[in-house]
C-alpha cells in the first residue's frame, strides 16, 4: 500500500511537472544584429556597418531573404537603429505578422549624404553600389535582384535612399524614407549654421548649383521614366515642424510624382525633425519595404 501511494505521488510530480513546462510560455525568437567593418578600396578606409539578421536566418541554410539596406542620418551611425530601437520596431512587427522576414544592413554613411563629393575625393556612391552592396551579397544569404533589394533611410539617409531609388530604379523593389532631407531649391549661400553643417562638404559654400541638381531627388524624379519609378514600392514621410522645412520638400516631392503619374504614399505628420518623429513613423517604412520585397 505504501509503494502504491508512492507511485501515486511520483507518477503526481511528473505530470505537475509536464504542466509546468507547458504552461510556461516560451520567449519570442529576436533578431540577431551583427556589427563589423568593410575594408574600402574605394574610400580608402575601412566602413563599419551592422547588419540584421531575422530570427529563421540561422535555422535554414538554404533560404535566400531580402535585404533592406538602411542609410542613417547625419550626426548618427550605423548603430542608431540598435541604439534608438529602430531594431525592436523591427522584431514587434514580425512578432505581430505584419511585416514578412527581410534583412536589414546598415553601413556607416559619415557625412557623405550617400553620394560622391563634389570634389571626387570621397565617392561614398562608387563604395556603395560597387563595393559595399556586392560584399553584403556574398557574405550573406540575400537575393542579388532588384526584386530582392530595398533601400531606406532617415534625414540624409533620407536623400541618399530616395536618390539610389530614382537613379538606379533598376536596382531595387522599394524605398522608404523618415523625414527626407529635401530641399528643391539650394539658396545661393550657405548661411545658416544648418545649412553649413548639413550640405557644404559635399556640395560645397556657395553650393554648386549644377552638381546639387544633377544629384538631387527631384532632378531624378523629373527624368527618370514613370514606369521604370513605378514598378517600386515608394513611401516617405515629414513632420510638420520640421526644424529644417524638409516638409516643404517632402510636400513638393509628392506634387512631383503625383504630376508624373508614378504611384507612392506621402505623408505629412504632426512632430518635428527627431527620433521620437521616426519612432512614430518607422513602423509604415519597414511595411513598405516588406510589401515591396514580399517578404514572407
Amino acid at each position: 500500500m505504501k509503494a502504491a501511494k508512492c507511485g501515486i505521488a511520483f507518477l503526481g510530480f511528473l505530470f505537475s511537472g509536464v504542466l509546468l513546462s507547458v504552461a510556461q510560455p516560451q520567449a519570442p525568437p529576436q533578431s540577431k544584429v551583427e556589427c563589423s567593418s568593410l575594408q574600402s578600396r574605394i574610400l580608402n578606409r575601412a566602413v563599419p556597418y551592422c547588419v540584421m539578421l531575422p530570427p529563421s536566418y540561422a535555422q535554414g541554410k538554404s533560404r535566400l531573404y531580402p535585404a533592406a539596406y538602411y542609410l542613417h542620418g547625419l550626426g548618427d551611425n550605423e548603430q542608431s537603429l540598435v541604439n534608438l530601437g529602430g531594431w525592436s520596431v523591427y522584431d514587434q512587427l514580425a512578432r505581430e505578422k505584419k511585416i514578412g522576414e527581410f534583412v536589414v544592413i546598415a553601413p556607416a554613411g559619415f557625412t557623405s549624404f550617400y553620394i560622391n563629393s563634389r570634389d571626387g575625393k570621397f565617392r561614398y556612391e562608387d563604395f556603395f553600389l560597387d563595393e559595399f552592396m556586392p560584399a553584403m551579397e556574398k557574405k550573406y544569404r540575400i537575393g542579388k535582384t532588384a526584386s530582392q533589394r530595398g533601400i531606406m533611410g532617415v534625414s540624409m539617409g533620407g536623400y541618399g535612399a530616395l536618390h539610389y531609388a530614382f537613379k538606379y530604379p533598376q536596382k531595387f523593389a522599394a524605398v522608404s524614407a523618415n523625414m527626407p532631407a529635401l530641399i528643391e531649391q539650394l539658396p545661393r549661400e550657405l548661411n545658416q549654421e544648418w545649412e553649413q553643417w548639413l550640405m557644404a562638404d559635399v556640395f560645397g559654400n556657395p553650393p554648386d548649383k549644377s552638381f546639387y541638381e544633377k544629384n538631387s531627388p527631384f532632378h531624378l524624379a523629373r527624368t527618370a521614366p514613370p514606369p521604370t519609378l513605378g514598378r517600386m514600392t515608394i513611401y516617405f514621410d515629414c513632420g510638420a515642424q520640421d526644424r529644417f522645412g524638409f516638409n516643404a520638400g517632402t510636400s513638393a516631392m509628392d506634387k512631383l510624382l503625383t504630376q508624373r503619374g508614378v504611384a507612392h504614399q506621402s505623408h505629412i505628420y504632426p512632430g518635428g525633425h527627431d527620433w521620437q518623429f521616426v519612432l512614430a513613423h518607422f513602423a509604415a517604412s519597414l511595411q513598405a519595404q516588406s510589401k515591396g520585397l514580399g517578404a514572407k
